[in-house]
């Protein structure tokens, strides 16, 4: 198939494509006229980056399951350097979540002092039709 095909089936672009390929993450073959072709395989290594992206892996943090797909194994994720890869992100998110954590736990903290230093909010009137009414 062509880049067109193949960025249509993967819901991408053909300029994406060419930029992994740049990258070295996919590999195309050329035909007669120069055009670049691919197959199912390389649909296959396409949907793998796209999983991956969407779990906050960055395109190079891609090639270790790629790799290990283009060696045959059913799954992208099933060798020692994914693995490795894996418990890197794994790191990195629970680094993160802490850091969120001791943050929103800092907000949290500053909003309860806030509040208990504000003057009390005027009572809000039960009627929004009497609430701008001049008193009688």
């Amino acid at each position: 198939m062509r880049i067109g095909e193949l960025a249509a089936l993967a819901g991408t672009t053909p300029r994406a494509l060419r930029h992994y390929e740049s990258l070295g993450l996919l590999a195309s073959r050329r035909d007669a006229n120069g055009y670049r072709t691919y197959d199912s395989g390389d649909l296959r290594l396409l949907r793998q980056i796209q999983a991956l992206q969407a779990f906050g892996f960055g395109l190079e943090e891609t090639r270790p399951f790629l790799d290990c797909l283009r060696a045959g194994h059913p799954s992208g994720d099933t060798c020692a350097g994914s693995l490795a890869m894996y418990r890197d992100k794994l790191a990195e998110l629970e680094a993160c979540i802490e850091e969120l954590s001791a943050i929103r736990d800092t907000v949290r903290e500053r909003l309860a002092r806030a509040e208990r230093a504000a003057p009390p909010a005027p009572p809000r009137p039960l009627c929004e039709l009497t609430a701008h009414r001049p008193p009688a």
